[in-house]
C-alpha cells in the first residue's frame, strides 16, 4: 500500500513526523479536505481545526491554528503556529486559556485586544473539542 510521509512544523520546529500516513484530513479555509498517496499537487490555507490522520492500526487527531498545507504526491508538509497531538492537550491549561479569553471579551474598558482575544478563544476551545476526540 502507498503511504504519505506527513511533518507538521511550527516555529519552534517540527513537532509531528510519521511515515505511513494513508489519510489525512484537514480544514481549509475553503472546507474539509482529505489526501491520499498520489494526491494532486496542492497548497491550501488551514483554519483553526485538527487534522485527522489515518495510518495502518489507527488514527490520531492533532490540534493545529492558522496555517497551511502543501500537498505532494508522496509527501505532505503542514505549517502551523500551533500544532498539538490529541493525548497532549493539558486539558486544565485550555480551560485556564479559555477562561482568560472569555474575560478579555467581556472587558468592555479594553476593546482594543478583541481580535487577539477572539482568536484565543477559538484556539482553546478547539484544543478542548480535540481532547474529546481521542
Amino acid at each position: 500500500m502507498n503511504t504519505l510521509s506527513l511533518n507538521i512544523v511550527t516555529p519552534n520546529g517540527s513537532v509531528y513526523d510519521r511515515e505511513d500516513v494513508t489519510l489525512a484530513v484537514l480544514q481549509t479555509t475553503a472546507g474539509e479536505i482529505g489526501v491520499m498517496y498520489g494526491h494532486i499537487p496542492t497548497v491550501a490555507a488551514l483554519e483553526i481545526g485538527y487534522a485527522k490522520i489515518n495510518f495502518d492500526g489507527g488514527s490520531e487527531y492533532i490540534a493545529v491554528s492558522e496555517g497551511f498545507v502543501e500537498v505532494r504526491q508522496d509527501k505532505l508538509s503542514i505549517i502551523v503556529q500551533t500544532a498539538e497531538p490529541a493525548n497532549e492537550i493539558d486539558v486544565a491549561r485550555a480551560e485556564l486559556a479559555k477562561s482568560r479569553a472569555e474575560s478579555h471579551l467581556n472587558n468592555e474598558e479594553d476593546s482594543s485586544d478583541i481580535n487577539r482575544a477572539k482568536r484565543a478563544l477559538d484556539r482553546a476551545n478547539n484544543r478542548l473539542r480535540v481532547a474529546q476526540l481521542q
